[in-house]
């Protein structure tokens, strides 16, 4: 099993809190279809999420 370092993964910006996001191993068969970063900014998306990073809160 050949490791890879965390920069030589690929990675995306998440659409609803504008932050990058890199790829994970239980992305690995639908890394074309992940979007979100996270569980919480997905069901942000569904609810109309700020699309001013300066709205959304603190993490």
């Amino acid at each position: 099993m050949k490791h890879r370092k965390k920069a030589d993964l690929p990675s995306r910006l998440c659409p609803v809190c504008e932050r990058p996001f890199t790829w994970r191993k239980k992305w690995a068969k639908d890394w074309d279809q992940v979007r979100y970063c996270s569980e919480r900014c997905r069901r942000g998306a569904k609810m109309g999420g700020a699309s001013d990073p300066s709205q959304r809160e603190p993490v």
